[in-house]
């Protein structure tokens, strides 16, 4: 009894180190060995015995062999083990597994470039628009308060003027002809009903038969005529409103993008002034020479722009006057025939100018349209 307690003390007393010495073990010791190195630097496990039973137990019950141990530990890994594949498929999947990695890498990186210069685009473009944005307000505050000059073509801005005046003018002769189509349009309904009202009247009373039926059948014609006459009238006001909101507005356009670039000329014009005026240093004369550049690139897109407003002002004018020259006879032969009762030269005047009458309410939406 007395050496089971001994054995006892002298089993807790000894202190057991990574190889099996007594001694304390250095505090510098890694705790993240790899299994492999753990397995060659610790104890033989061969020759070493691990207690499993408690102090004071039968000698020998507790004492399992650790190669028992080892031996179970090597079988329970190789069971866990897939199937392994020959060297050089490995080696070819890590190849491959490495190339598409590579790939994504470039792929990556090539957008990654592309994104960075779209933005450093879309930055220069915002920054060379807010330097012509300050440079043409500049100008124009300088125009506008008399402290600037412009750039003038005294023949080109009367012949705009003109043209500004005419579209004018224009515009109130639409207006005034799409009235009377509304106002001519509701007579003519109002035509039809009341021929329709007399000759019904008519029918119901045999007193005044033919009174009703020569009023139902003048109101008729009336109504025809009218029909015709709207259809000239309103041709008229189809080929003004090309005239005036095509046309003329394309024109307009164009003269506006022609102002637009007067400005800028002017703007950049007076930069390369005030620098001329300036030192002649060498930082002067990099920016001389790049404001002489600008104002170059603007000076040959005013001289541009003020060549198609000429050509698009001339093609204006002829294609004025041809226009103008039909409809104008064409309503003045209308209204005449009409209020004259001239029904021959009515229809006549229309096939003349190649007028088409609508069907009967072709103005009407159809029921597919309606739902």
């Amino acid at each position: 009894m007395a050496e089971g307690i001994m054995s006892k003390a002298a089993t807790m007393e000894i202190p057991i180190n990574s190889n099996g010495d007594t001694g304390t073990q250095p505090e510098d010791d890694s705790l993240e060995q790899d299994l492999q190195q753990v397995m060659v630097s610790g104890p033989n496990l061969n020759e070493t015995s691990i207690v499993s039973g408690g102090y004071g137990g039968p000698a020998g019950g507790g004492i399992i062999p650790t190669s028992s141990i080892k031996d179970i530990r090597m079988k329970s890994r190789t069971a866990s083990l897939p199937t392994s594949q020959p060297a050089a498929s490995r080696l070819a999947q890590h190849g491959s597994e490495q190339r598409a990695g590579s790939s994504n890498h470039n792929a990556c990186n090539a957008m990654d470039e592309v994104s960075r210069g779209v933005a450093v685009e879309k930055l220069d473009s915002v920054k060379k628009w807010g330097i012509n944005t300050y440079k043409c307000t500049k100008q124009m505050f300088s125009e506008r308060f008399g402290r600037g000059s412009r750039t003038v073509d005294l023949e080109l801005e009367a012949q705009i003027d003109l043209l500004r005046d005419t579209k004018s003018k224009y515009e109130n002769i639409l207006r005034l002809a799409t009235a009377l189509t509304g106002h001519f349009q509701s007579m003519v309904q109002t035509q039809q009903a009341l021929g329709d009202t007399f000759a019904d009247l008519g029918q119901k009373s045999p007193e005044l038969q033919d009174e009703f039926g020569y009023n139902a059948e003048t109101q008729k014609l009336l109504c025809k005529n009218g029909e015709s006459l709207l259809g000239a009238i309103t041709f008229f006001v189809s080929s003004i409103d090309t005239l005036v909101n095509k046309t003329m507005e394309d024109t307009l356009l164009t003269i506006k993008h022609y102002e637009n670039a007067r400005l800028e000329f002017d703007a950049y014009r007076s930069d390369l002034e005030e620098l001329s005026l300036g030192p002649r240093d060498s930082a002067a004369m990099v920016r001389i020479e790049m404001a002489q550049h600008d104002y170059q690139v603007h000076r040959d897109k005013y001289e541009r722009l003020r060549s198609d407003v000429s050509i698009k002002l001339k093609f204006l004018e002829e294609n004025k006057v041809k226009v103008m020259h039909k409809q104008l006879l064409l309503f003045h032969n209308a209204i005449s025939a009409y209020f004259a009762g001239n029904q021959q030269q009515l229809e006549q005047t229309l096939v003349q100018f190649n007028v088409k009458l609508k069907p009967p309410g072709a103005d009407k939406p159809s029921w597919l349209e309606e739902q």
